[in-house]
């Protein structure tokens, strides 16, 4: 067998043996003999009997075997013009005074501390030190609406709350100590203390009693120990969206978390120890949790913190400056990124005055990569693109192209095999295996690998109704897609964005494959609308690329016949409209379902993780008129 079908056989025949080796790559205090056992609750728990300590991991272990003069953690931030460079050895005296700091406020282990803040090294620095003493941290993403902020203070219940006076975006400071005054306000649980990194661009005032100013403390602190956990102890909880409208608390152990993040920095995305990863997300996502702080410095890489946008910090060759002037390896960030990259530069010309001569690969998942920016990336930057699928939920790829173990032919719309340690079937709406290359829900077969989530935050029956009821065994993605005949993985979607048209069951996710291929189309969400005759029907909306503009209709007339082209006259694909944007959430997920409740007149709620909520306004304007 190859190395990659040796792996995932091994992986899904003997999870137990294969797992408990992958653990030997880290350091435990008390290193653990049981792979796998069941809770209370029947839910597969990893590595019972081991003890470690996260933080550990990822600094002390380093400083102690030789590197602690490498650089741990870049941070650039076009946005206020400022960059520095932490050593392994600087930044793990700075987590363990941040530590010291949380113990001196009352913070132990199993406490919760919530986190509010910006694109600075305060953040991964606070998330690291929770780590260190065994407390469990919530982060929640700098600028999010004060309700949001106080839903998650309710749910989580934190001793202690970290936060920045601002956060900076484009031409724009965003004042937090407001957002976090009204929310604590509005909250039934109050944290004993808020404690607040000023920021030179725009100080807050600390006028309640709560309050505490993060430089004083931290002057007065003292470095804090590694305190020792369980492997099933919780490391942190992330909040995701829910389809009830509340938040879910994705609960995430610190034995199965560490292992896993190890072994994807090799298998998933072939990086070394020295080298530099930069994954261009944001703390608040689980990206940002995992290969931002988690996985590249548990691996002994450079990691680079990146405080602006792919466009406007100043121009579309951001990413490409940054790439280049840290000698970055492998950078990862979500399509809807390249997109307005390409929408800006759409004939890649500023790619050109930075050779990035260390980048060797561009991973893209978040979302679904559409086949022409996939095509669009890798003509102008000359390096492959490598589409992979995972989740909140499981913290890591569900599928990928291992290309630690092997590197495999890539079909544009898939994210290639599942990775080793996921049994990802297909199942169809009576839970029995679906054909090759028929759609239907996409399952993984209990038990889940490492670092999926264990739990929903106080809340176990939903864990159990959302995830795994459905399909009992299987742990339910509520994607849908298909496995082609070699075994390549489609994910087309939420299964919510497959429409019926007629009786038929066609996928949006495969309309816009067809709609983005065309040359002046930046970006476009295809979404089923009510009709009355047919049930429902297809609607394009489509973001043109700069120095495109339709004429008379001709693009949205030539769209209209490039669907029926391609996918046939039973799609009923007859209404593309050219708008200016489309809304998203800050993670860049178009927002299908409210753009559909839009169109269908129905009620809809403006989600805590929209980026503009202006641009929802636009699309009421424009469908109005249609």
């Amino acid at each position: 067998m190859s190395a990659y079908q040796n792996a995932y056989q091994q992986s899904v025949a003997s999870p137990d043996i294969f797992w408990l080796q992958q653990a030997k790559n880290i350091q435990w205090f008390t290193p653990p003999t049981v792979a796998l056992e069941n809770d209370a609750n029947g839910i597969e728990r990893w590595f019972p009997d081991g003890e470690l300590n996260t933080s550990y991991l990822a600094l002390d272990y380093h400083v102690e075997n030789g590197r602690g003069d490498q650089t741990a953690l870049i941070y650039d931030s076009p946005v206020t013009g400022k960059k520095a460079q932490y050593s392994y050895a600087v930044l793990r005296d700075q987590v363990a005074k941040c530590a010291g700091m949380l113990a001196a406020l009352g913070v132990t282990k199993g406490d919760r501390v919530v986190i509010y803040m910006p694109m600075i090294p305060q953040a991964a620095i606070s998330m690291l030190a929770c780590a260190r003493l065994g407390a469990i941290h919530s982060v929640v993403f700098g600028g999010f609406a004060p309700n949001e902020l106080a839903v998650r203070l309710e749910d989580a219940e934190p001793k202690v709350l970290l936060t920045a006076s601002c956060g900076i975006e484009v031409c724009k400071v965003i004042p937090y100590k407001p957002m976090v005054d009204q929310a604590v306000m509005d909250s039934r649980w109050k944290p004993d203390k808020v404690v607040v990194y000023q920021r030179s661009e725009q100080p807050a005032a600390l006028d309640h009693e709560r309050d505490a100013d993060w430089a004083t403390l931290f002057e007065r602190a003292s470095p804090h120990d590694c305190v020792p956990v369980n492997s099933t102890d919780p490391l942190y909880i992330l909040y995701t969206s829910g389809t009830t409208g509340k938040p879910k608390g994705v609960v995430r152990d610190n034995g199965g978390h560490a292992v896993a993040m190890k072994y994807s920095m090799s298998t998933v995305y072939n990086m070394e120890p020295g080298e530099v990863f930069w994954a261009a997300s944001d703390v608040g996502w689980v990206v940002g949790h995992s290969y931002i702080v988690y996985a590249p410095l548990i691996h002994g890489c450079t990691s680079i913190m990146f405080e602006g946008k792919p466009v406007r910090t100043p121009d579309p060759a951001a990413f490409w400056r940054v790439c280049d002037e840290y000698n970055v390896s492998v950078l990862f960030s979500a399509p809807t990124a390249f997109r307005a990259i390409k929408k800006e530069d759409p004939d890649g010309k500023l790619i050109g005055d930075y050779p990035m001569a260390s980048l060797r690969t561009i991973f893209m998942a978040g979302e679904r990569l559409d086949p022409p920016t996939l095509e669009w990336v890798e003509l102008h930057t000359g390096r492959p693109v490598i589409d992979h699928w995972w989740q909140t939920e499981t913290g890591w790829a569900i599928s990928c192209n291992p290309i630690g173990l092997e590197s495999f032919m890539t079909k544009p719309g898939s994210s290639t095999q599942p990775t080793p340690g996921f049994n990802v079937q297909i199942l169809n709406e009576l839970g029995q295996p679906a054909e090759t290359n028929q759609q239907g829900f996409i399952a993984i077969k209990r038990p889940l690998p490492p670092s999926c989530l264990s739990t929903v935050w106080r809340n176990h029956d939903r864990f159990e109704s959302g995830y795994l009821q459905q399909f009992p065994g299987y742990y339910v993605s509520g994607d849908g897609g298909y496995v082609d005949e070699d075994g390549y993985l489609f994910v087309m979607g939420r299964i919510d964005d497959v429409i019926n048209v007629s009786g038929h069951r066609l996928s949006t996710g495969e309309m816009e494959e067809v709609v983005g291929a065309h040359e002046a189309v930046a970006e476009c969400a295809v979404v089923g609308v009510y009709d009355e005759i047919k049930g429902q029907l297809p609607l394009g909306l489509v973001v043109l690329k700069d120095g495109y503009y339709s004429h008379d209709g001709d693009i949205e007339k030539a769209l209209v016949a490039k669907v029926r082209s391609e996918i046939g006259p039973v799609a009923c694909f007859q209404r593309a409209i050219v708008v200016d944007r489309l809304p998203k959430t800050r993670s860049g997920k178009i927002l299908r379902r409210i753009i559909r409740q839009i169109a269908d007149g129905e009620s809809y709620s403006v989600p805590s993780t929209i980026d503009d909520p202006a641009s929802l306004d636009d699309i009421c304007h424009v469908l109005s008129g249609h």
